[in-house]
């Protein structure tokens, strides 16, 4: 029971649900692990040798003597000590809001620590967005108040292409700045190149990275890489984006595919949440977290163009 509960000290990450609230996963996940403990055969109730006063057998009932017994010790009895893990603190790294769905990190116990560490390091996530061509609601999505219709039959992949590249270099160049680099060193370039760019501190949201990866009008789906975001910051650039296309866009859907080191495949379906897979995915999950936060320890900003080189060497040698 005990190296259960040694062994789930770590970070997994969980596929949350479209219309669950990310409070729900974790506490349906915090009961299960505790009543999957709490199922473990107990060790063997301990034993003290205390004497009694008895009559021995065969001998005169006044004549007492000590007779060396085993008896339970009291203070160990489950009805005296109460339920093994009455609590387990599970943490929550990067939120999810009630529409959206995706990758979850969760952390148990210690790896609470590591979840505030990881969320330090300001980590990329990608997501996949969904988007509507020629009508506009109060919060951007497809399910808020009607505002607006428009039409869209103007719009073309080339056009929306143009505007996508527009947020993407308006977002890449403050991301340098917030780097603290000079924008026009080949340290600057090294970085950008391997990925390692990140801000120094919290920021606004930024954009990573953007593409369309399908486009049927009045559908189109977008890929987001993102420091920073939420979700209804996602909605408000579909938003944004048909606007500059003298349209307007809703946002159907939001599912966060990446969360830092964990992906879509390493999150547990609701099935899954028990102990033994939530064990398992600590385990496969660890070296790849402790591998992300050395990478981001080892990348600071300002530091020397070598520590990059030495980084990248570095992982190329692991893989």
């Amino acid at each position: 029971m005990r190296r259960a509960y040694r062994e789930l000290q770590g970070l997994f990450a969980v596929y949350k649900p479209p219309g669950v609230h990310w409070k729900r996963v974790r506490d349906t996940i915090e009961t299960r692990l505790i009543q999957d403990l709490r199922s473990l055969d107990r060790p063997p109730q301990p034993e003290q040798v205390r004497f009694l006063l008895g009559s021995g057998e065969g001998q005169d009932p006044s004549e007492l003597t000590l007779t060396a017994t085993n008896v339970p010790v009291l203070a160990e009895h489950p009805l005296v000590k109460g339920p093994p893990f009455p609590h387990l603190k599970v943490g929550v790294g990067a939120h999810l809001d009630l529409p959206s769905s995706g990758v979850l990190i969760l952390g148990v116990g210690s790896g609470n620590q590591l979840l505030q560490r990881l969320k330090s390091q300001h980590l990329s996530k990608e997501y996949i967005v969904q988007g509507v061509f020629g009508k506009a609601t109060d919060d951007f999505s497809d399910t808020g108040r009607l505002v607006e219709k428009t039409t869209f039959d103007h719009v073309t992949l080339c056009s929306l292409e143009k505007i996508i590249a527009m947020i993407d270099g308006t977002h890449r160049k403050a991301l340098l700045t917030y780097a603290g680099i000079d924008l026009h060193s080949q340290e600057a370039y090294e970085q950008a190149v391997a990925g390692l760019l990140r801000p120094s501190h919290k920021t606004t949201p930024l954009i990573t990275g953007i593409r369309c990866v399908h486009f049927d009008p009045p559908h189109f789906t977008l890929e987001v890489q993102s420091l920073n975001e939420t979700q209804q910051y996602l909605r408000k650039v579909v938003h944004e984006i048909g606007l500059e296309l003298r349209s307007s866009a809703v946002c159907g859907q939001v599912r966060r595919t990446r969360d830092g080191p964990f992906t879509q495949h390493d999150a547990l379906l609701h099935s899954h949440w028990d102990l033994d897979k939530v064990r398992a995915a600590v385990a496969e999950a660890g070296p790849r977290v402790w591998a992300a936060l050395r990478c981001a320890r080892d990348v600071q900003p300002g530091e020397r163009r070598e520590s990059v080189r030495a980084t990248n060497t570095e992982s190329a040698e692991h893989t």
